[in-house]
């Protein structure tokens, strides 16, 4: 019995991703720029605590409704054909249940600040939702994927002083970018078993062209980026955290160079570095300011 309920439980784990928190990672630094950007310092200790809370849950109920889509799609692709789902281990209605209970707990976070973030959670969600089945239908799910990554960013300004300025909008937009770009080289990986299956992708989209159109990609990022530190005035830490991207950036053009499926996949992991310097440009500006 104990270990039936282990086995369980260890999968509704892998289901929910938390042993692979990179998705955390890749979620959680762009709303920690939000947020330190919108309080111009530490934000409010409730409203960090509700966003850090609500990128778990969010993040673990986008991989449930993912794989609750992707089931059939699954078990044809080597890396993703063992995924409880498609494998049998969770029905499609326990996967229900569970992605319900983690949407409503995020909801009920939400719902702990006020109506403009309240709204654009609802949005959100639809995105979060809408994503999955994006890849039977266009080949830029990625890109509907960074919107759904970016709408912390809003939420975040919105919660933190109850508007979205200009320039909030102008970092969503480079965290789009970002998402694309590194959901694109997380997509090469598979881009042969849903070449066969039928599956879009940025990845098949771009195709020849894909390491040019990445660095294309990187270059706006960064250059979204600058535009909202000179909106704000950012000091001289910020820059730096740019300039260390930047490098980052270079460094996954290299990995990518031969488009080796395990170079790819080890490109997209490392974006969790890149993520980590911009905060700690942001982080740094408001200590040395």
């Amino acid at each position: 019995m104990l270990t039936a309920l282990t086995t369980k439980f260890n999968d509704y784990i892998r289901l929910m991703r938390l042993e692979k928190p990179i998705g955390i990672s890749l979620l959680l630094w762009p709303t920690l720029w939000a947020l330190w950007l919108a309080a111009e310092g530490f934000p409010e200790q409730k409203i960090l605590l509700i966003f850090v809370a609500g990128v778990v849950l969010m993040r673990s109920a986008g991989c449930v409704i993912n794989d609750i889509a992707d089931r059939k799609i699954d078990q044809h692709v080597q890396r993703t054909k063992n995924r409880p789902i498609t494998s049998g281990r969770v029905s499609t209605t326990q996967a229900l249940t569970l992605f319900a209970a983690l949407t409503c707990s995020a909801f009920l976070l939400v719902l702990m600040t006020n109506a403009l973030t309240i709204g654009l959670s609802v949005i959100a969600a639809l995105l979060a939702v809408t994503y999955p089945f994006m890849k039977r239908y266009t080949y830029l799910p990625q890109l509907v994927l960074g919107a759904a990554f970016g709408m912390s960013i809003p939420m975040a300004f919105a919660a933190q002083t109850g508007n979205v300025p200009a320039y909030a909008w102008v970092l969503y937009v480079a965290n789009v970018l970002w998402t694309l770009t590194y959901d694109t080289m997380y997509a090469i990986t598979d881009r042969e078993d849903d070449l066969k299956i039928g599956v879009k992708s940025t990845a098949i989209l771009f195709g020849e062209q894909d390491r040019l159109i990445l660095a294309l990609l990187q270059g706006m990022t960064l250059f979204a980026l600058f535009l909202v530190g000179q909106q704000l005035l950012l000091n001289a830490w910020f820059y730096a955290g740019l300039g260390t991207a930047a490098l980052l950036f270079g460094y996954h053009q290299y990995l990518i160079k031969d488009r080796d499926g395990d170079q790819c996949f080890k490109a997209f992991l490392h974006n969790h570095w890149v993520g980590l310097v911009i905060f700690l440009g942001i982080l740094l500006h408001y200590g040395y300011r």
